[in-house]
């Protein structure tokens, strides 16, 4: 029994999770889930959030839908071995310099490995560059190892190496930039 009420919730949790916000219009998704942060050794190049122990963190299992110009933010990532991005990069299994082009999606829009070697076109401050899509920014999983002990990804982040913040003329100081990005 407790296992059935388990599965009914999990379905309904996720069902509803794909339902816009009440007054926030379609397109919406809220959380799926949180995840209570477990801290540990975060690599601290690129200055990222790392996971405080008991905090909760919220999944999303959904991303905004893809338009031909779709709302996002930018974050900074290294693709690097040894660096904030955590292990291989999921699409080739393989780091990538910072040199490179590169992103990783959030959850809902790397769909699957779906937009694994895809490029996308990515607009900032009036400047657009095209970038690989190599990685998932996990919305699901984190405060792990394998995730740098960082929090999932909001629903809504294209994490960029250097290479593309340089190609559009941002400061990576910054850390988070509004931007819109399309399908090639």
């Amino acid at each position: 029994m407790a296992m059935f009420l388990l599965v009914t919730l999990s379905a309904s949790q996720m069902a509803s999770s794909l339902r816009p916000h009440a007054g926030l219009g379609l397109g919406t998704c809220r959380p799926s889930g949180y995840l209570p942060g477990r801290s540990g050794n975060c690599e601290k190049s690129n200055d990222p959030d790392c996971c405080e122990d008991g905090k909760m963190y919220p999944q999303y299992r959904c991303s905004p839908p893809v338009t031909a110009s779709t709302k996002a933010v930018l974050t900074l990532n290294s693709f690097e071995k040894g660096k904030d991005g955590g292990g291989p990069s999921e699409c080739d299994n393989a780091y990538h310099s910072d040199e490179e082009k590169v992103v990783a999606l959030s959850t809902g829009w790397f769909s699957n490995m779906a937009r694994c070697g895809h490029r996308i076109k990515i607009t900032a401050n009036g400047n657009s560059v095209y970038a690989k899509v190599v990685d998932e920014c996990d919305s699901v999983e984190g405060c792990d190892e394998d995730h740098n002990f960082e929090p999932p990804c909001d629903n809504n982040i294209v994490d960029a190496s250097p290479a593309v913040w340089d190609a559009l003329g941002l400061d990576q100081n910054v850390g988070m930039v509004d931007i819109t990005w399309s399908e090639e």
